[in-house]
């Protein structure tokens, strides 16, 4: 990194570099560790408690409460994963955006896992900022702490939208939305 070289933050949780003729986006999940703490204690206490009710379904007689226990283990398991998911994400994850020549780049790595993906700047269409209704109650949940939530920026590329900036606030994501349009035009 040369001395022009310099890291500059959107906000919160993005910092963007340029330096070599590449300019690079990282977003990490969240900024509150407490947060995090929170998420964490509520996964083992609901891991904890779903292994206690499903130990015990096996000691039930009654076909009825045993229908009624598997209908909850159901919900609990959606929940155990959908949480789970999240705290991963949210624990050992990052996005990552460069622009290298006419080519961008989007991985969403946890852990050093994800799929890489690579888009040709002339082929991207429609770089725009997803429209949030915040009266929407079905919004509201997946912009929620304990979900890995929706994206901010949607773009069009040849038949298929792709989407990144996970749970971003507005103004942060207007300003990546603008340095990602500087970025691909220069």
């Amino acid at each position: 990194m040369s001395q022009s070289d310099h890291i500059e933050v959107i906000g919160k949780r993005i910092s963007t570099l340029k330096a070599d003729g590449v300019t690079s986006f990282v977003i990490i999940p969240t900024a509150a560790n407490w947060k995090l703490n929170l998420l964490f204690a509520w996964l083992f206490l609901w891991t904890l408690s779903g292994c206690v009710v499903l130990f015990n379904y096996f000691t039930l007689t009654n076909t009825n409460i045993k229908l009624v226990v598997l209908v909850w283990l159901g919900f609990w398991a959606y929940f155990e994963f959908t949480t789970a998911r999240a705290f991963i994400f949210k624990k050992f994850g990052k996005e990552k955006i460069w622009i290298r020549g006419s080519t961008l780049n989007y991985w969403k790595d946890i852990a050093g896992r994800g799929k890489k993906l690579e888009f040709e700047a002339d082929l991207i269409k429609d770089l725009q900022l997803i429209e949030k209704n915040k009266k929407d109650f079905f919004q509201f949940m997946n912009d929620s702490f304990w979900v890995v939530g929706t994206e901010s920026i949607s773009f069009t590329y040849g038949t298929k939208t792709h989407r990144l900036g996970v749970q971003l606030e507005e103004a942060d994501a207007k300003e990546l939305l603008k340095q990602l349009k500087h970025a691909l035009k220069s």
